[in-house]
């Protein structure tokens, strides 16, 4: 028997690659006549796939632990997901990733490492004894040391080589030109093709396999042309299923091409929407915010595809529960299981099961937000942008609306009932906390942690009129540049602009805009991409506002509604990317009468600010706008200014820094040409962002803000955002004392609740010191983990919280400005504490 080599065994592990061409014109391309006849979407498992499944998957831990993927790690787990309590509330899958393969039987067909894996059909009896399923990976093709022996297929006259496309081809997304050792190209129209397929579903149900997940399928996983075309694997395997009887989930993976969406729906269960969102090394844990939002905006393009009877889209693992190793705080990990709820996407951990935290527990056994991801209405997205609103209209005649808060300041996000047809709501619910909050009449608004949410059930009542409206054609504006007119048979109009950005000229004015009142209005820009891309409009010559989205499809268009403030009578909006790539766009839809709801932030691209030195934009296919401002420091000269940073009030604001390293770097930073204070920075990835706040003292109208570093190198910069501090009506705060020696100072924070009901699980989650008087610079660091807890607050009490502060570098006559964040009942209530002089 031939052992497969270990450098030919297939792995997920992948880059996250952007594409750095314009536009991609792909025919819809219908599946080929061989396929026969289609199954229905789920006929091959009635039963399975009503609804998206809950379980884990092994493939987040491999990213990190090499050695993870053994027959007694996927038993712990198994025994964990029953231990945890989390099988009570509908986890019940356990799935093994790529690398669990050592060798071929004597028909080809994969068997395991006998090493790591010495009796499969004993754990998936283990798994299947903890009242749980079992799930397993492989991908298209043949594998080359099967091809190498040509072992005969099972039940035929033929072998392997009689069943391979000629000449040998990679057959699958893994492989590049030419022949593959990740698996040669089957063709389906060989007699024995299908028996092959069939042999290999057939062991793996002999082993009780309940689940199966078919990667790096094409088009797709990157791979946007048709010279390996998956789509007849994606139908034999589904066939292979419904011939073997046995009720299995059937997933294809990954980033699949929207434009043979009928072929996923018609075929399985499920299908991955957008690559990894681990890490895999680009981070120093299993994902972080950037990887997990990029799903905000990827989800917006397939919102329309998914359903009881057209399968699941897949978003990819949740990293919950993990504080050590997941790379999300609480409250971003309470807005990731929210936005796979409301997508109803399949709810798979990746995190180690056996070392959830009662925080995750707790996330996760909320049976209300699991019930939202099981209703079999998946939502669509109400409002873009950095405050996104995505709401379903479910079975029953209620509402679920998510307000969710992109920014990492707290935010005051809010929507109106009457987009989504209804003038009241009688009833609203708070699904996290499971409390009803009473009527709201016209809509609803709240402050929303930085990267959290808001999650309701809304019982509603009259009915709302669409809005007036006006469409205007992108190909009907003014083009300059390289921007042309493209067909486009799915778009409103049958023509697109493509060929937009990567130079200030390269843009798209619509002009003769007109409403008959100056207001805040919401426009609708469809558009179409495959991957991360950024669109940035100006509005009657204005600043620069950046729309990020993403797609599976360059044929498709994507609506998304944001908010834009025009002038009485006629407007203009340009669109564009001055120095990265932004999608093709379709049309835009102007509505409503002036009054809808204006973000309280604004937004600033480091790559359209002023460089100075050696200071200039780059790709950052991460990054807002999909560019960064990179080169910074290393010398006086070498900066980036933002030179019109505008507030209507004097005072201090919440500044978001959006920023890229690995390791230690500092920014030294000045406000209006005042003195510099130093931030020192932390993080792991020079190509995905993190985020810090800070309070910023700023004068009415227009400042600058500078960025650089005299003497050491800054790190990369992607854009700042300026917004007012925001709380809540029922938390209050101040800094009660001071105590401890000069370099390591305890500050008592006096936390009060003047609302009705208990403020349950109150947590510091944003505690912020920078310099603003005296000698020498210096950046104070709070010493222990945010958010520090604080525990429940009675109506009408307060409870303190003593929190040690690192001065030692800090000149006896420094003062500081203090922006403290806080909050309560998984962040319902939220509050800041802001003070512009205080002494350590």
């Amino acid at each position: 028997m031939t052992t497969i080599p270990s450098s030919f065994i297939a792995s997920s592990r992948v880059c996250r690659k952007i594409r750095n061409y314009r536009s991609v014109y792909a025919g819809l391309l219908t599946v080929t006549a061989f396929l026969g006849s289609a199954i229905s979407g789920h006929a091959q498992s009635p039963g399975v796939a009503e609804k998206p499944y809950l379980g884990w998957s092994s493939f987040s831990q491999q990213t990190i632990s090499s050695s993870f993927l053994t027959q007694a790690n996927i038993a712990a787990q198994s025994d964990a997901m029953s231990s945890s309590g989390l099988q009570a509330h509908g986890f019940n899958y356990i799935n093994i990733d790529s690398g669990w393969m050592g060798s071929f039987d004597a028909n080809g067909r994969p068997i395991p490492n006998t090493s790591t894996f010495p009796d499969i059909a004993a754990l998936v009896a283990h798994i299947h004894q903890n009242g749980q399923k079992a799930g397993i990976y492989w991908i298209p093709g043949v594998e080359q040391p099967a091809v190498d022996a040509n072992y005969p297929i099972l039940g035929t006259q033929y072998h392997i080589k009689d069943i391979l496309a000629v000449p040998y081809t990679a057959g699958n997304s893994f492989g590049g030109s030419g022949t593959s050792p990740f698996h040669y190209k089957i063709d389906f129209t060989k007699p024995g093709a299908q028996e092959y397929t069939n042999s290999v579903v057939n062991l793996f149900a002999s082993w009780g396999i309940d689940f199966i997940k078919l990667d790096a399928v094409t088009p797709g996983s990157y791979r946007d042309d048709t010279s390996i075309d998956n789509r007849p694997d994606v139908a034999a395997w589904a066939k292979a299923i419904a011939q073997n009887g046995r009720p299995m989930w059937f997933t294809i993976s990954w980033a699949l091409d929207q434009d043979y969406l009928s072929t996923w729906q018609t075929y399985a269960n499920a299908r991955r929407i957008e690559g990894d969102v681990e890490c895999e090394g680009n981070c120093s844990t299993l994902t972080n915010w950037t990887m997990t939002s990029q799903r905000f905006y990827d989800l917006v393009g397939w919102q329309n595809a998914a359903g009881p009877t057209v399968g699941w889209n897949d978003l990819d693992s949740l990293e919950v529960g993990n504080p050590n190793t997941d790379g999300l705080s609480p409250e971003e990990q309470q807005s990731a299981i929210t936005l796979w709820a409301m997508a109803n996407a399949p709810l798979y951990l990746g995190g180690d099961l056996t070392a959830l935290d009662s925080v995750g527990k707790r996330l996760l056994s909320n049976d209300e937000v699991i019930a939202v991801d099981q209703s079999g209405a998946p939502a669509k997205q109400v409002a873009g942008g950095f405050s996104p609103v995505w709401a379903m209209h479910t079975a029953d005649g209620s509402y679920y609306v998510a307000l969710f808060n992109l920014n990492a300041f707290p935010s005051q996000v809010a929507i109106k009932w009457s987009p989504l047809g209804f003038t009241s709501a009688p009833r609203v619910r708070d699904v996290w906390n499971q409390i009803d909050l009473g009527r709201f009449d016209d809509g609803f608004s709240a402050v929303i942690l930085g990267h959290g949410v808001r999650l309701l059930k809304v019982t509603p009542n009259g009915h709302a009129a669409p809005p007036n409206s006006q469409v205007y054609e992108a190909e009907s504006g003014t083009l300059s540049g390289s921007a042309s007119v493209v067909s486009c048979s799915a778009c409103s109009s049958g023509s697109k602009v493509g060929n937009l950005g990567l130079g200030v000229n390269n843009t798209v004015t619509i002009n003769n805009i007109r409403v008959d009142r100056a207001g805040t209005y919401a426009m609708e820009i469809d558009s179409m991409t495959i991957g991360s891309r950024a669109l940035l409009y100006q509005v009657n010559g204005g600043p620069s506002t950046t729309l990020n989205v993403g797609g599976g499809s360059f044929n498709l268009p994507s609506s998304t509604t944001v908010p834009v403030q025009l002038k009485a009578g006629w407007n203009s909006i340009q669109f564009g990317n001055p120095t990265s790539y932004p999608p093709d766009l379709d049309r835009i839809v102007i509505s409503g009468n002036g009054s809808a709801v204006a973000p309280n932030y604004t937004a600033y691209e480091a790559e359209l600010a002023t460089f100075s030195g050696s200071a200039s934009a780059s790709f950052c296919g991460s990054c807002s706008g999909v560019s960064e401002a990179g080169n910074i420091g290393g010398g006086a000269n070498n900066n980036v200014t933002f030179t019109h940073v505008t507030v209507h009030a004097a005072g201090t604001y919440q500044m978001e820094i959006d920023y890229l390293t690995s390791g230690p770097r500092s920014f030294f930073m000045s406000v209006n040409g005042g003195t510099s204070t130093e931030l020192d920075l932390d993080g792991s990835s020079f190509s995905l962002p993190t985020s810090t706040v800070i309070p910023v003292t700023l004068k009415a109208g227009s400042n600058t803000i500078q960025f650089g570093n005299p003497i050491g190198f800054a790190p990369a910069l992607d854009r700042i955002a300026i917004a007012p501090t925001a709380g809540s009506a029922t938390l209050s705060g101040s800094i009660a004392k001071k105590l401890g020696p000069p370099n390591l100072r305890i500050w008592k924070l006096s936390l009060g609740n003047s609302g009705s009901t208990r403020a349950e699980r109150s947590q510091v989650n944003l505690f912020s010191l920078t310099q603003a008087e005296g000698d020498k610079t210096c950046h104070p660091r709070v010493i222990g983990r945010l958010p520090i807890e604080v525990g429940d607050i009675s109506p009408g009490g307060q409870k303190n919280v003593e929190i040690p502060i690192d001065f030692s570098r800090c000149a006896e006559n420094a003062t500081f400005a203090a922006s403290i964040v806080f909050s309560s009942n998984n962040g319902a209530a939220v509050d800041t504490i802001t003070e512009t002089t205080t002494t350590k």
